[in-house]
């Protein structure tokens, strides 16, 4: 990705936190590298580089700046909405694929050779797989260190390191620091919430309307799954290692999260969902710079900047909730989804006592205690929290079923006409056997080719899973009854063709007017 020095300069110089994420300052003079934000004293032209990624600049032997956390700024815009295969990788990175799958498991997903992949990132990066999951892995490893009890050793494997001796370099390379320091900064308070919780901050970038946001998430609750009570969203997540529940509460500057996990090597995974369905990596500027240029959506855009696209935590659990909800209200949607939920057996989990938070291993034990696998990747389970039954953190909010556990469940469960029925049944065997990939990192032109050719999807339904599941910032609806009622309530044309043809002039944004459109109707 090619920087311009002049105008990335401007934007240190000007400390604009809009380019926060977007590209990275390294100051060769004290050997650091910032957000273009920094309230540090701007360094002179002749000291700075300026880097498309974190990685990049620990692999120029850059460490990350104390004071304002380089490494905690919001994920870059262009990789949250480009579908090019950097933009599906950068995903898949930030989900924890390289951790559990390695390079060739994320080369795979992408339909790439690894070599192909490696010069892809590299091009556009300045770093390649391995090193951007490990600068991912370093940021892991800060939070869990300041914001739980847990030993040093149990950290180094919850973050994805396969050694001890790695953990203890790459913090000392990234943060220019050994762990137990990092730790003595941060005191000997209690954690927050008690064993197993975990508590961080997500940033963004302002503006976010919040209410809108809850607002959305709140009309579409499911009961046991989550719920929006005193400006907070909670929900059960079902993650690689186990079940979690997050609590999300938006404020100023950023979103307040509380993590409740099963299984630690499940942080990096929780939080790219939560960003995820908060929309928080995306430019709010650049949408509503756009869509206000159109009179009828200005008025909108003033009284309400920063609107977000509520995504997904999981492709699948949007998908059946789309072909549930067609040609029905919400209301009778979540009545069905509701009596399917409950047909879910009640399997039995085993409970990790709380007294397993803090496993009695000493750093040069480590290794020999949590024995790598056949991949380099540390066997410890990293547990946090009690397991409850039904795959849900001991807390009453359970994770949405997979595909596996929909087709198991018997016809009872649908309450609804056969031909949806069997059409939800479609979907699940296409997913489960990795057919239809509505996983952050799929092929958004792919995906809805095939979900199109599933009986009983059409293209409204292709379209809000695009919008959703995957992400696409620009998907319009134009059949949608209420995308209608929004626009003629706005003055805009109402007939699916006339509004398809003059929504061009929205391009690249049309699925955040589909937001705007919604609240207007």
């Amino acid at each position: 990705m090619e920087l311009d020095f002049e105008r990335c300069y401007r934007a240190v110089d000007s400390r604009d936190q809009r380019f926060d994420g977007w590209f990275y300052t390294g100051v060769t003079s004290t050997g650091i590298y910032c957000r273009p934000s920094c309230p540090a004293m701007t360094p002179k032209r002749p000291n700075v580089r300026f880097f498309p990624s974190a990685a990049a600049a620990q692999g120029a032997g850059l460490r990350a700046c104390r004071r304002c956390r380089p490494d905690a700024a919001p994920g870059s815009p262009l990789w949250d909405v480009r579908a090019d295969v950097v933009g599906r990788a950068m995903r898949l990175i930030a989900d924890g694929v390289v951790d559990r799958d390695g390079v060739p498991g994320l080369a795979a997903r992408l339909g790439y050779t690894e070599r192909h992949l490696h010069r892809m990132l590299r091009a556009e990066l300045g770093a390649g797989p391995l090193a951007l999951a490990r600068a991912q892995r370093a940021q892991t490893a800060r939070t869990l260190i300041e914001t739980t009890g847990l030993g040093l050793a149990e950290v180094a494997f919850a973050a994805g390191f396969g050694s001890v001796r790695q953990f203890n370099e790459t913090v000392r390379e990234v943060y220019g620091t050994v762990p137990s320091q990092l730790r003595a900064t941060r005191g000997s308070q209690p954690t927050p919430g008690g064993p197993g919780t975990i508590t961080l901050r997500l940033a963004y970038r302002p503006p976010l309307h919040a209410a809108a946001l809850l607002e959305f998430l709140a009309d579409r609750a499911l009961p046991g799954v989550e719920e929006v009570r005193d400006g907070t969203y909670r929900r059960g997540l079902r993650l690689p290692h186990g079940p979690a529940e997050v609590a999300l509460t938006p404020t100023t500057g950023y979103v307040a999260a509380t993590l409740r996990l099963a299984d630690l090597r499940d942080l990096a995974p929780a939080v790219a969902r939560c960003r995820r369905l908060f929309d928080l990596d995306a430019d709010p500027e650049a949408a509503d710079q756009t869509l206000a240029a159109d009179p009828a959506l200005a008025r909108a855009v003033a009284a309400e900047p920063g609107i977000r696209l509520p995504r997904a935590v999981d492709g699948f659990e949007v998908a059946l909730r789309a072909v549930i909800g067609q040609q029905i209200s919400l209301r009778a949607a979540t009545t069905t989804l509701t009596t399917l939920l409950s047909h879910l057996p009640t399997r039995g989990h085993p409970t990790v006592d709380p007294g397993d938070q803090e496993v009695p291993v000493t750093e040069s034990a480590g290794p020999s205690r949590k024995p790598l696998d056949h991949q380099g990747r540390a066997g410890g389970t990293g547990r946090a929290g009690e397991v409850g039954g039904a795959g849900q953190v001991s807390g009453g909010l359970r994770g949405f079923p997979g595909a596996e556990e929909v087709l198991g469940l018997p016809d009872a469960a649908f309450g609804m006409p056969v031909a949806r029925r069997e059409t939800i049944r479609a979907l699940a065997r296409a997913v489960a056997a990795g057919e239809v990939d509505l996983d952050p990192g799929g092929d958004r032109a792919e995906t809805v080719r095939r979900l199109t050719a599933l009986p009983g999807i059409g293209p409204w339904t292709a379209g809000y899973l695009a919008m959703r599941a995957l992400g696409d910032p620009d998907v319009l609806l134009p059949t949608d009854l209420a995308v209608r009622r929004g626009a003629a309530t706005l003055g805009l044309p109402d007939s699916p063709t006339t509004l398809d043809t003059y929504a061009d002039r929205w391009r690249p944004w049309r699925s955040y007017a589909v937001i705007r459109l919604w609240r207007a109707a």
